[in-house]
């Protein structure tokens, strides 16, 4: 059913639900929300529901109009831990205009483009997590101290009534979860469901990261998507698996039997544009202060990082920044939990155009262990090592501003340069120990 034939007011009246969540994602990822009774939800599907964009991480002030989060009705997830509540994801508007900065709106303007050209793309993600303890110190089961704790069966067993929860809910809601599992650090976990078009995709992402925190804070945990919390423990990633098909979503394009890997013509020129856009689009796929102690981190407890710091790919080989694990789609490994759920689709969709647009080559790939051999590699890229060094890159990216627009770039640099000055006016605890008798 299409987004304007789905009027909220009778869904809430069919499936009981008394109060709708509608929402937005700033560009801190952040997600902001008004709860609005079902018998004011006709007009806020109309009008929009009535927000100040400065008091959320949006490069707005005080004097500015209302933002509105008009829903988008085919969205809408009525929770399954508390049905008379429906979500729904909103499109931001501004003076009766499309807000550039928001970042769903970004994504919907690749989606619209993509389309403009015979192109429907197709993903899924990732998402890992850790468990801990309400002040976020320390992981919530005391027993999960392996060193190796990947798959361990007995830790995922100790959190079965939180991981049961999390995938009978997205069982409910269709979204075809098939496998739960306990990650590479202590108190890791990663959850997986079916791929599906990108804004579902993204849509799901924020869903998912909301139903994860409120139900383990049910349970008395804290849930972090945190890309680095314990310098020791191996970081959290956002993986994502990425495919291009035609605009009915029926032939995959990136699929080629006679290409190597299984791989299309249209496939690596996707890829190689975002191999040529990395650089600048770390500063969205690592947002914080924190994400770059993840991609430069030393070996941890479990003995690898899991995360590239090269811009590379290579065939089934997670030491690379994309992997193709399989024919007709490849694996995109550096955005980290942090990543903004619709920015991370936009981005990957807007690079992977302009490659196509420009026929850029990926080079031959790398099928080398990166982790123990990359140092041999002369003519590889790095990855930034820093979040200003990635925004200054992000700044100067010629290929991002015409695909994002300079209003976009220009706020999410000025917010996000802010938030490195407020970072470098407070001293660690490192820095005092190291400095001290200076």
């Amino acid at each position: 059913m299409s987004e304007k034939a789905i009027e909220l007011a009778d869904v809430a009246n069919d499936k009981g639900i008394e109060y709708f969540l509608i929402s937005y994602v700033d560009l801190f990822g952040a997600l902001r929300s008004k709860l609005v009774p079902a018998s004011a939800i006709a007009g806020m599907q109309k009008n929009g529901a009535g927000f100040a964009g400065f008091a959320t991480y949006l490069d707005s002030s005080p004097a500015d109009p209302d933002l509105l989060s008009v829903p988008d009705a085919s969205s809408l997830i009525q929770l399954p831990w508390q049905k008379e509540v429906g979500w729904l994801a909103g499109d931001l508007v501004m003076d009766g205009k499309s807000y550039t900065q928001g970042p769903r709106n970004q994504l919907k303007a690749q989606v619209e483009k993509a389309a403009a050209l015979g192109y429907r793309m197709k993903s899924g993600v990732e998402c890992e997590y850790f468990l801990l303890s309400p002040d976020g110190r320390s992981v919530a089961d005391t027993l999960d101290v392996a060193e190796k704790p990947c798959y361990d069966q007995s830790a995922v067993m100790r959190q079965y009534d939180l991981i049961k929860e999390i995938c009978d809910c997205m069982l409910e809601l269709g979204w075809g979860p098939y496998q739960n599992d306990h990650e590479d650090a202590n108190g890791q976990f990663e959850m997986n469901w079916d791929y599906n078009d990108c804004i579902v995709t993204a849509d799901q992402h924020v869903f998912f990261k909301f139903m994860v925190k409120t139900l383990a804070e049910k349970r008395g945990m804290r849930a972090t998507f945190m890309p680095k919390p314990f310098n020791h423990l191996t970081g959290n990633g956002c993986h994502c698996h990425v495919s291009l098909w035609d605009t009915t979503g029926t032939k995959n394009l990136f699929e080629d039997p006679n290409g190597e890997l299984g791989m299309s013509e249209k496939a690596y020129s996707f890829l190689a544009g975002v191999l040529d856009s990395a650089e600048g689009l770390c500063a969205l796929f690592n947002p914080t202060v924190n994400s770059f102690k993840r991609i430069n981190a030393p070996i941890t407890a479990s003995g690898a990082t899991w995360a590239p710091n090269s811009v590379t790919y290579t065939g089934n080989n997670r030491t690379h920044m994309i992997r193709i694990p399989d024919t007709g789609r490849f694996e995109f490994r550096l955005a980290d939990g942090a990543v903004n759920p619709y920015l991370l689709q936009a981005s990957l969709l807007m690079a992977g155009l302009d490659g196509m647009e420009h026929q850029r080559d990926p080079g031959k790939r790398h099928d080398i262990d990166m982790y123990k051999e990359g140092h041999t590699l002369k003519d590889v890229r790095k990855l930034p090592l820093n979040l200003l060094d990635a925004l200054r890159l992000l700044d100067k990216s010629e290929v991002i501003r015409k695909g994002f627009g300079d209003d976009f770039v220009n706020s999410y640099v000025k917010l996000r340069m802010q938030n490195w000055n407020d970072f470098m006016s407070h001293p660690s605890e490192w820095e005092k120990r190291d400095c001290m008798d200076c």
